[in-house]
């Protein structure tokens, strides 16, 4: 779902002390079978825009800090395919788990190495590899303002104004004005409330006080490190003795000491959730469209020639084509298989060499059970 923002995107400004920080995990299988385990969908281009979405997340970030300025933290068996689409990645920079640990451990992993690097003042915001963001300037200018209200001491989230009363994703709700310097969109957050129901999100919506949570957060290291100490203190020093080594020749050892034994848990429950309680949290607006591509009814909002009713994007393995009123994705590599739909309103079917999914957009949401149904049957090679 796409915020409505059609200000066409012009190059933002570098943000002098700020950093980069893109968590890319996750295997999206709600785009399955297209996005894979070993292929998760941060590596496609999924829009037809000529990049993937990591590569567009870089194009979009990159100007605002830098290149020596922007970490990006994956699983190992990602390194060689980062690598390959980012080639301006710095070494230092990229930031291999050894095992999903879930959102607090990458971004608490990339913020402990900044203030190993900088010290505690060095300000960082976290941006998925795999969102769709639609106007760099307006993006570029909720940033600046996050880090301007993150330097009096918040955790700042960027806040989508929602279209409409959607169910998928979680709100935040505000709760007045701050008066900060440089940032005169600043709002207090009052709490993060999980998906609503359908009734509930109109609710929201309608009173003008919640945001979608977008799950970007802009906050000084030392105080998101300070924060997680407070509330697990066995994730915060295991994250700053493996940024200590990060720099040196024990980084493996102690990486592969200490990592399999940190809390697997989310940002938003780790400190966003009780901080906000506490008062110190702030949001800044997004006034730009943003999608996170959750499903392949999403994704056929997104596709280019929707509104002519066909649209083509793809490589050698995949042709994904929009109609009005479906999305199919044909074409998969199968030598002389052609895929035809006619007349089923809403469908998807997404064809690739090993796997032919079809669904409707209805119940495009659901995939991600479908997955979990074929793993738990031991089909680990479809997922």
């Amino acid at each position: 779902m796409t915020s409505a923002d059609t200000r066409p995107g012009r190059a933002a400004s570098r943000i002098d002390g700020f950093a980069a920080v893109v968590p890319a995990g996750g295997a999206g299988t709600r785009l399955w079978p297209l996005s894979r385990a070993g292929a998760p969908k941060f590596l496609h281009d999924l829009t037809g825009s000529g990049r993937s979405l990591l590569q567009a997340t870089w194009d979009r970030l990159e100007p605002l800090s830098g290149a020596e300025h922007l970490l990006l933290v994956t699983g190992r068996s990602h390194a060689d395919a980062v690598r390959a689409a980012l080639p301006g990645l710095r070494a230092g920079n990229l930031l291999l788990e050894p095992s999903a640990r879930d959102s607090m451990a990458a971004i608490g992993l990339a913020a402990a190495v900044l203030e190993h690097r900088e010290g505690p003042d060095a300000v960082l915001g976290s941006f998925a590899a795999d969102h769709v963001i639609d106007d760099d300037e307006a993006f570029g200018d909720a940033v600046a303002q996050a880090v301007a209200t993150a330097r009096t001491g918040a955790v700042v989230t960027i806040g989508i104004t929602p279209t409409g009363p959607a169910a998928q994703f979680g709100y935040v709700r505000s709760d007045g004005p701050l008066s900060v310097p440089g940032a005169p969109d600043a709002l207090r957050v009052a709490e993060f409330v999980e998906k609503p129901d359908a009734a509930t999100a109109a609710g929201y919506v309608a009173s003008g006080d919640y945001r979608w949570n977008a799950g970007m957060f802009v906050v000084g290291a030392g105080v998101l490190l300070g924060h997680l100490h407070e509330q697990l203190p066995t994730l915060a020093d295991g994250l700053r003795e493996i940024a200590a080594a990060w720099d040196s020749d024990g980084r493996e050892r102690v990486l592969d000491a200490v990592w399999p034994g940190l809390v697997k848990i989310a940002i938003d429950h780790a400190i966003a959730e009780p901080v906000a309680a506490a008062g110190g949290v702030a949001v800044v607006p997004g006034a730009f469209g943003w999608d996170d591509v959750g499903d392949w009814d999403s994704l056929a909002t997104l596709l280019p020639g929707a509104a002519s009713r066909v649209a083509v994007l793809g490589d050698d393995d995949a042709v994904l084509g929009l109609a009005a009123t479906g999305l199919v994705v044909a074409g998969s590599g199968v030598p002389g298989r052609t895929v035809s739909v006619l007349g089923v309103p809403d469908v998807v079917v997404v064809d690739t060499p090993d796997a032919l999914l079809v669904t409707t957009r209805e119940h495009a949401q659901s995939v991600k059970g479908l997955v979990g149904a074929w793993r738990e049957r031991g089909r680990d090679d479809l997922v």
